[in-house]
């Protein structure tokens, strides 16, 4: 392996131990992981229900806190920070796009993507928005609220959202898990744009080997520990990795 400089890193996690409940009742859904994201590169976790995908994603972004372990954005080690220091990480350096798509019911759909610029305060960047709206195909749904919008619609309007404030990182939990096929590869193949064309970083977790082979890189979890790794994946390929998971 060669070594890399801590630049070229959008996040990382050593040793990272999660662990619910207490006593008996505890629950380790993260065992010892330790994983680097490259910038500009589009990274997948797979694996089987409750091998801790989701609590990876969220540990990762700082939405939770480990147990023990170390886990870092832009070279700023979040582990150590006080809750509204990582807020203000979160804010300044990461995208959300969700499988419910958390948009706001009384916003239009321009004003639910400005959100995160507006909070910050800074101003829209009229170019990169036109952009992203023109590539998402929202330019005649902006002024619409998200009750008048289909499921492929409100979805597009989370990614721009994501995307408006040129993050470092975006994180995307089955962002594609309640389109359609045909929305599903549109958003995935936008995605996927964002990081060939624009030097984007996504880390996206799903179960679907199809949104996986959209990724430069899979990271395969079982019980909480990462057990492989793919790149440049296929469908195929994925798919049968999942079935010596033995799911």
């Amino acid at each position: 392996m060669t070594a890399t400089t801590t630049t070229s890193l959008a996040a990382q996690m050593r040793d990272g131990y999660k662990d619910y409940g207490t006593g008996e009742m505890a629950v380790r859904a993260l065992d010892g992981v330790s994983v680097d994201i490259a910038r500009s590169e589009f990274t997948a976790i797979m694996g089987p229900s409750g091998s801790g995908k989701s609590t990876l994603l969220h540990t990762l972004a700082g939405l939770d806190r480990l147990t023990a372990g170390e886990s870092s954005i832009s070279d700023i080690v979040i582990t150590t920070l006080s809750e509204a220091q990582v807020t203000e990480v979160r804010r300044n350096n990461i995208g959300f796009v969700f499988q419910s798509f958390n948009l706001i019911p009384s916003l239009t759909a321009r004003e639910n993507i400005t959100l995160p610029i507006d909070i910050a305060g800074d101003k829209v960047d009229k170019e990169w928005f036109d952009e992203i709206i023109g590539i998402l195909g929202l330019a005649d749904r902006l002024t619409h609220l998200p009750a008048e919008l289909s499921g492929g619609q409100q979805q597009r309007v989370a990614v721009a959202r994501a995307l408006v404030s040129r993050p470092e990182i975006i994180f995307a939990d089955e962002p594609s898990g309640n389109l359609d096929s045909r929305s599903g590869a549109e958003l995935l193949g936008f995605m996927r744009r964002a990081v060939k064309e624009f030097g984007q970083t996504i880390v996206m977790v799903t179960h679907d080997p199809t949104a996986a082979s959209y990724a430069d890189r899979i990271l395969f979890l079982e019980d909480g520990k990462i057990v492989d790794e793919m790149r440049d994946p296929s469908a195929e390929k994925v798919l049968d990795r999942m079935k010596q998971m033995g799911h």
